[in-house]
């Protein structure tokens, strides 16, 4: 809709309380405006239409056989602005929020904080979309998502939210029974004291961050590349972590994800001071601009909240 023919919109709801006020001075009373300001945009809305609405003496008001009709058939416009202003500009949040996250981000981090933000705001609904593959937010019509980076797409507003670089884990009990080489180089676990002892250790590899099975980190800011002999693969960040913890080999995670694991010592980290580069997880929806007020609370929410260094729920 052009904004003139909005505007026309409002004058015909102006009117129309003229018309059920009967007069100006008890139309301005309704609608919080002076006198002078209600006749004054009736006479605009008469002189757009190009006709007299209404006759103006110093006694009262009549309306015009035009104005009658005109009248009659704007009549339900003052409700219907209302209701249209009323879902633009809510008083309250309320309303659904779409939003996408990895599996593993929405178990660890987002739905431990939900109860906290439905106390907040408990007229506004979520509408959780847990996928390890970044969606397309315009074409699937979603509000947020939390991704790992920041978008391509210049569309998007991309806010960092944590930093964090993955590490090398396993499980104790996988060390202990699949360690090979000197005892003598070998902790009570059955740690490998280099990487070519590393590289002969089955590894679980996360197959969106690794094509060839090379695996690219940093130590003291030189690059290390490590060669695993055998390795499986998976798709989703959640299933690799349980296959870790299960067992099934050495892996890289982020800490904060595992931090109950590593706590209860049922995973440890090889080589502290090897990490993947830092990476940015950002809060991320399609327009700074006309942001609904349930989409802009819940972004204010995880903004201030800090979920990924929020301590885990019992």
């Amino acid at each position: 809709m052009r904004t003139n023919d909005f505007t026309t919109l409002k004058l015909l709801a102006i009117f129309v309380t003229v018309i059920e006020s009967g007069s100006f001075a008890e139309a301005a009373r309704r609608l919080h405006s002076s006198r002078s300001r209600i006749s004054e945009q009736v006479a605009q809305l008469e002189q757009h239409l190009g006709i007299r609405l209404i006759q103006r003496s110093t006694r009262k008001l009549s309306i015009t056989p035009e104005g009658q009709e005109i009248y009659d058939e704007a009549q339900q416009l003052p409700q219907l602005l209302n209701k249209v202003d009323a879902i633009a500009s809510p008083q309250t949040p309320k309303g659904r929020v779409r939003i996408t996250m990895n599996t593993d981000i929405a178990v660890t981090h987002f739905i431990p904080a939900l109860d906290d933000f439905h106390k907040a705001f408990p007229d506004v609904e979520i509408d959780l979309i847990a996928d390890d593959y970044p969606l397309d937010l315009i074409e699937e019509t979603i509000d947020l998502a939390i991704r790992i980076g920041f978008p391509k797409d210049d569309s998007l507003i991309a806010r960092p939210m944590f930093q964090e670089s993955f590490g090398i884990f396993c499980s104790p009990d996988f060390l202990k029974k699949n360690i090979k080489g000197n005892a003598k180089h070998i902790d009570k676990f059955g740690t490998p004291q280099s990487i070519e002892e590393l590289e002969q250790l089955r590894w679980v590899i996360l197959d969106q961050s690794s094509s060839n099975g090379l695996i690219e980190l940093m130590q003291d800011q030189q690059k290390v590349i490590i060669r695993p002999k055998t390795y499986d693969k998976c798709n989703s960040p959640m299933a690799m972590q349980h296959m870790i913890k299960a067992g099934q080999g050495v892996g890289l995670l982020l800490p904060t994800t595992v931090r109950e694991a590593i706590e209860q010592q049922s995973l440890i980290q090889l080589f502290p001071d090897i990490q993947s580069t830092p990476l940015v997880f950002s809060l991320v929806y399609p327009s700074r601009k006309q942001v609904p007020l349930r989409v802009r609370c819940l972004i204010d929410f995880l903004m201030e909240r800090d979920i990924f260094r929020s301590p885990l729920k019992e």
